[in-house]
């Protein structure tokens, strides 16, 4: 990986061999940064959701263009992509997309190239906040069994954008809106199919429980009523009756500022089995536990479908459970067919991984290896 005016990084490069990568340093020097950027070699807007603009190395007042890079070996072979916004300047400045060194339209594009999972601090708060984050989180675990996933949420995104411009300006075209409304259903659809077979997938893997070792058993549960619908009726119908919702209620949507129907109401529940309890209901730690429980079955299917497994990058998540919890944890990352990538303040929080992870001190200036995790079968 190589980054260039990337957060706290003006110049970065670095190779990662092991299988589990084990990376420790203080607060503040800089290794989410480093997840982030490898978070951004994919769909999405990385790790901390941020804009273009707000990434780069600030120089005063200004953010610098920025630069990051990765080098790939996946079953379609190895393969180089790069993003950022070298050759752009400003508040305004746009992301851009390179696939060995071809210009793509979108980062959509290098979904059956890359993906990502992570689990942060922040997300914490997941079950206390509002549906968007669970939405996202949900998606990146679909974009993992099906690529084409990121373009129709995508799609529906810039239709439903479209008809919501429409009808705050009180252009009531039909014709312009009843294609923006087609193009919707159409995507909405697809985004919720996507969705529903993802989350029946994930919740045998974990109703079996082979990958999730000594984590809680959990169940997700999808809150969407296309996805219901889907339960009922044929894609097509469901189509149709989106169409309509959306056709009979342009005036409340034009006055709510939004569609009160499509692919961006889904909202996604987790339940922690044992005790037959919603997450927003269980302790932090158990919260925790339920979303190591998720990416673990979720790396073990993804693993066993397409050949591969997204990259895990597990930020401070070892230092929020207790031992017993961090060694099941450990055990589990060894069994599962992904490259894992983990943060903590400390080398000794990862002490039992010596002989199997590769490790690195973070220090302002980039990684130094650390002598005790020498590299596993070094290639």
């Amino acid at each position: 990986m190589r980054l260039t005016d990337f957060r706290s990084y003006p110049a970065f490069e670095a190779r990662f061999a092991g299988r589990v990568v084990a990376i420790a340093g203080e607060n503040g020097v800089g290794k989410t940064n480093l997840l982030e950027a490898i978070s951004l070699l994919g769909p999405g807007r990385g790790l901390r959701g941020a804009r273009a603009a707000e990434i780069g190395r600030r120089s005063g007042a200004e953010s610098r263009a920025w630069a990051a890079w990765g080098r790939f070996e996946g079953p379609l072979g190895a393969c180089d992509i790069a993003t950022g916004t070298v050759g752009e300047e400003g508040a305004d400045a746009r992301r851009k997309w390179r696939l060995d060194d071809e210009p793509l339209r979108s980062g959509a594009e290098l979904a059956d190239r890359a993906a990502a999972v992570w689990l942060t601090p922040q997300m914490d708060r997941l079950f206390q906040e509002g549906a968007s984050g669970r939405r996202r989180f949900l998606d990146r675990l679909v974009w993992a069994l099906e690529p084409h996933h990121a373009r129709e949420v995508a799609a529906h995104e810039t239709a439903m954008s479209g008809r919501n411009r429409l009808l705050a300006e009180g252009r009531r075209d039909a014709r312009w809106l009843a294609a923006l409304e087609d193009a919707m259903a159409r995507h909405a659809v697809a985004a919720a199919a996507a969705r529903r077979a993802l989350a029946m997938r994930l919740n045998a893997v974990l109703e079996a429980g082979t990958a999730t070792g000594a984590f809680p058993a959990a169940r997700l549960d999808l809150l969407d009523p296309i996805a219901a619908a889907l339960d009922q009726a044929p894609a097509l119908a469901v189509e149709d009756r989106v169409r309509e919702d959306l056709a009979a209620n342009r005036a409340r949507d034009a006055a709510a500022g939004g569609a009160a129907v499509g692919a961006h109401r889904a909202d996604l529940g987790l339940v922690h089995l044992p005790k037959d309890m919603p997450a927003e209901l269980c302790s932090t730690g158990e919260q925790k536990a339920l979303l190591v429980s998720v990416v673990l079955a979720h790396a073990a299917l993804i693993g066993a479908a397409r050949g591969f497994a997204p990259l895990l990058l597990l930020d401070e998540v070892a230092a929020h459970l207790d031992q017993a919890r961090r060694e099941a944890l450990y055990a589990a990352l060894a069994e599962l067919p992904a490259q894992v990538f983990l943060t903590g303040t400390e080398p000794d929080i990862f002490a039992s991984l010596k002989g199997f992870a590769e490790g690195f001190r973070a220090t302002p200036s980039g990684l130094v290896a650390l002598p005790e995790f020498p590299v596993p079968n070094p290639a």
